[in-house]
Order: C-alpha cells, then sequence, then structure tokens
C-alpha cells in the first residue's frame, strides 16, 4: 500500500485536476462514493438508525456533503451538521450543500461556539460521519472544533472518519491537541503518513483505502517513495523449494556471536536462521563458549575463535578470516558479541567493512561496536543491514530515544540514504530503509514481543532469507513482516503476556507457509 505526505496528496490532487484534466468536484465524487459504499458495508445496521455528518467548511467538508447526498439517495436516513455559516463553505463544498438542498436534505449550522445543537443531533443517530478537518491542519485544533471532536468522541457511536481523523497530523500521527478516535477511516486516494504509524494508528482504527481516480501520471510524477507491507505482496518472496536441491542450495550463513553472559543471543539467531529455512548455519564464537553452543544447537556447526580475557572473540588474521568465510555466501554480525575495552571487536569489524564481499546484517553488540566506527560505514565494500532499536539508532546518530522515535521515518531514510546501508528501526510499526531512499512500514507484530530476544531472532530471520537468494530490500521486507505475522499467530494461541523469542522461531515454519499460501 502506497503512504504519502500531505504535500504529496496535495500534488496528486493539482496534478490530477490541472494537468490531467479530471474536475475536482468529480474526486470529491468519487470521494464520497468510497465513503458511502464503506459506511454501507461495514456499518449496515447503524446506518438504517440514521447517519449524523459534521462537517467542516473546507474540501473535507465537501466529501461529507457528497456522502450525505448519496446516503439520502439510498434513502438511508441522515442529516448534516456544519461547523460553520453555509456562506463560509468552499465553492466545491458549496456545490454539494445544494445538491443536498435540492433533495430535501436536513442541515443545521453551527457557527458558534455552543454546541447544544450538535448535542441534540447526536442523541438522534447512530453512526457519525467525520467531515471537520482534513490533511492540511497542522496548528492545535481550538474552539468549537476543539469542543465538537471532544463531543463527537464522548457520544459511544461509530465514527467514520472522512480521509483522516479530524485533528491528526496527517504526516507525523500525533494528535493536534484534540482527535477523533474513528472506528473506521477512509483514506481518499493514498493513505497518509500518519495514519500507518503511531500514534496516528490508535486514531485511525480500520483503515480503508477509496480510489477517487488520481491520475496514474500524477503518481509517477509524485513518486512517493514509502509503503505499507500487506500480506498480499509478502507470499511471492518466500523461498520455493524444488525437488532436486539439497541443503546447500539454501545457503551458509555464518553467525559471529556470543560472549560470556550473553550465549542465547547467538542461539536465538542461529535457531531462528534455520527455521526460516537457511540450508547449512556455522556459529563462529570464543572458543570457551563451545561447549554451550554445540550442545545446544545440534544443527548449527560451530567454529571456535580464540578469545580474551573477559572471552571475547580476538581478531583474525587476514588468512584465518579468508578460511572461515570459505564457502559461506552471508553473514550475521554482532548479536551478543560484546562490546571489547581493549577495541578487539572494532578491529573485527573495521576488516569485514573493508574486506566482506558478500551480504551481511549487522545487530546487536555490532551496531554497538559500529558507532565507534561509524565514518567507515559508507565506504564498507558491501553495503550492510542494520537492524537497531531505537536505543542503538540514538547511538548510531547521536540523539537520544526521543528524538529518534519522534521522526522513525525520517531518521533511517537519511541516514540510510547517507551511509549507503540498508536500515531496519525495530519497534512498533518497524520502519524498513533502503540505501536509495525507499521506506516501508511493517503493521504485523504485538505487545507480546516486547520481550528480550526478539531482536536476535528477526536478524537471525534476515540474515537466513539473504543466504537463500533474496536481495536487501526484500529480505528485510519479508523477514520483518514474517517476524510479526509469527509473533501474531502465537500470541493467537498462547496469549501475549509471557511471549518468548522462541515462541516465535517454533511458529516460524507454519508462519512461512501460510504466508505462502500452502496452509491456513
Amino acid at each position: 500500500m502506497i503512504v504519502v505526505t500531505a504535500e504529496q496528496m496535495r500534488e496528486l490532487d493539482r496534478l490530477t485536476i490541472q494537468q490531467y484534466g479530471v474536475p475536482s468536484l468529480a474526486l470529491m465524487e468519487r470521494a464520497g462514493e468510497g465513503i458511502t459504499q464503506a459506511i454501507v458495508e461495514r456499518f449496515p445496521r447503524n446506518a438504517k438508525k440514521g447517519v449524523l455528518i459534521v462537517a467542516g467548511k473546507g474540501n473535507n467538508g465537501g466529501d461529507g456533503l457528497v456522502v450525505a447526498r448519496l446516503l439520502k439517495k439510498k434513502r438511508i436516513p441522515c442529516e448534516v451538521v456544519l461547523l460553520a455559516r453555509q456562506d463560509e463553505l468552499s465553492p466545491d463544498a458549496t456545490h454539494n450543500l445544494r445538491a443536498f438542498l435540492k433533495l430535501k436534505g436536513k442541515v443545521s449550522e453551527i457557527a458558534g461556539d455552543d454546541l447544544a445543537l450538535l448535542s441534540q443531533r447526536l442523541s438522534k443517530h447512530s453512526l457519525i460521519v467525520d467531515a471537520i478537518l482534513g490533511t492540511g491542519m497542522k496548528n492545535a485544533v481550538r474552539g468549537r472544533f476543539a469542543e465538537a471532536i471532544t463531543l463527537l468522541n464522548a457520544s459511544g457511536l461509530p465514527i467514520v472518519a472522512v480521509d483522516i481523523p479530524s485533528g491528526l497530523d496527517s504526516d507525523k500521527g500525533t494528535p493536534l491537541g484534540v482527535a477523533i478516535q474513528a472506528e473506521l477511516t477512509v483514506a481518499l486516494g493514498l493513505a497518509k503518513l500518519g495514519e500507518v504509524i503511531y500514534p496516528g494508528v490508535n486514531f485511525v482504527g480500520e483503515l480503508a483505502v477509496a480510489d477517487i481516480g488520481i491520475d496514474a501520471r500524477a503518481l509517477t510524477a509524485v513518486a512517493p517513495r514509502t509503503e505499507l507491507l500487506d500480506r498480499e505482496n509478502m507470499g511471492w518472496l518466500v523461498p520455493r523449494r524444488e525437488a532436486d536441491t539439497h541443503k546447500g542450495s539454501y545457503g551458509h550463513l555464518l553467525v559471529i556471536a556470543g560472549s560470556r553472559g550473553k550465549t542465547g543471543a547467538a542461539i536465538l539467531a542461529c535457531r531462528a536462521a534455520m527455521r526460516t529455512g537457511a540450508g547449512l548455519v556455522t556459529l563462529a564464537a570464543p572458543r570457551s563458549l563451545n561447549s554451550i553452543f554445540a550442545t545446544s544447537l545440534v544443527e548449527v556447526m560451530t567454529e571456535p575463535l580464540g578469545e580474551n580475557a573477559n572471552e571475547v572473540m580476538e581478531p583474525l588474521s587476514d588468512t584465518e578470516w579468508r578460511a572461515l568465510l570459505d564457502r559461506k555466501n552471508v553473514l550475521l554480525f554482532g548479536p551478543g558479541i560484546g562490546v571489547a575495552v581493549n577495541g578487539a571487536t572494532q578491529n573485527t569489524l573495521r576488516w569485514l567493512l573493508r574486506n566482506l564481499d558478500m551480504p551481511w546484517v549487522i545487530d546487536a553488540d555490532g551496531l554497538n561496536n559500529l558507532a565507534l566506527e561509524l565514518n567507515r560505514l559508507r565506504h564498507a565494500k558491501t553495503a550492510p543491514i542494520l537492524t537497531p532499536h531505537p536505543g542503538e539508532m540514538a547511538r548510531l546518530v547521536g540523539q537520544d530515544n526521543a528524538t529518534v522515535n519522534a521522526d522513525r521515518i525520517g531518521f533511517a531514510r537519511s541516514f540510510a540514504v547517507e551511509q549507503h546501508c540498508h536500515l531496519v528501526l525495530k519497534g512498533a510499526r518497524t520502519v524498513i530503509a533502503t540505501a536509495d531512499g525507499k521506506v516501508f512500514i511493517n503493521p504485523t507484530g504485538n505487545p507480546g514481543m516486547a520481550s528480550g530476544g526478539m531482536g536476535d531472532v528477526l536478524a537471525g530471520m534476515i540474515a537466513a532469507l539473504l543466504g537463500q537468494g533474496l536481495c536487501a530490500e526484500d529480505a528485510m521486507k519479508l523477514g520483518v513482516y514474517l517476524h510479526g505475522f509469527a509473533g501474531d499467530r502465537a500470541a493467537g494461541a498462547k496469549g501475549e503476556i509471557g511471549l518468548i523469542a522462541s515462541d516465535i522461531i517454533d511458529d516460524l515454519p507454519a508462519a512461512l507457509s501460510a504466508l505462502a499460501g500452502q496452509i491456513p
């Protein structure tokens, strides 16, 4: 699903109207048709009991007036409350107001701050259409608009938002003081960025998109570079297995991970990689920990490495690196590897950045080491996939967590482009950014996944998909979506509280089959 900013949507509208000759009234008509259809399909019983359209003076209100007219034509009881005088309406809204009045539609005006009339009309209906404020709102909602939004939310009636819940910032997803709490939002033309990220997701309810006839040439010209991942497009990314194949056909992953006290991270990453379809996995870790891994990972090969007094791996010589990487086609570096005070891990990372000639993923402690070597990242021989959580991302960009979380998409996109890498910024609605500036937002996952080890699982999954031949973009998209999808399945079976990383790993084969369409 393509996602746009408010500015991009305005440009799409402008091009469609001015350059490609589609009248604005035609766009508004199609918008109203899409919203009306959604109401009839989603709330048939409520609609029959009466629909109250609460409209502002702009084109968002005009869309609502089209809905009122179409509902009336369907003999669905409805009326309009304008939060403005009729002579204040935009030209297109005025046109549709007159069309509604010709059908003897009921319209009331509230031009002042007394909302008694609105309260009265609310009691007569079972469904609200929010057509008050559109995507152009950027300042705090005040006066009768703020009071009306508060009143509508308190009514207990389901609310259908036109394009975006009134009071919600269309780019940031933050409420502008107050915002409509919708049960259904019908985005017009394309989904808006603020509707698919938190906290906006909490206000949107179910999100539907109505085709209003935006010209395809306009879409090409604007070229939005943000998408919301969806299940429909994930199935074809799942690697297929042919009958005449063997373990070598599905990649040999080298995992460099683990240190004293952090063996679990390496184990989870390796297990996740195997469950995601890796043909072969070799774990390289400090020698003293080898017995733990050899016992815990019976399907995984191990490669004992030299270590320092802290049981952190020592740097390898160039010859040793060549031998270790021989016949491997992907690398995962970092889960539980530690940050050595003597710079041993930094030396290892420097060698990889300078010499590695295969797809690779840097996670966890690998990222903490990278933060100390960031000037080398953009010069890496092979652009890696980084998988930071917000805290790790903050260290990479020299900011605090709150600053990063306030603009997750902006930080992810700019970092990936500037540093010539690929990025998975984890969290609720994980953000994927590619080195060429594309961004993907993931809708899967749940609060039960806020527990230790989930990131190690994701890193192993992405690395396994790289090893099976997926490009970086596709491996990130499928890996992130699958991770949350398996988490949702596990939560459905076990509940969110007490969900652990191993639960996700255990569900991966079935989740992959479900995405591929092999099982429900």
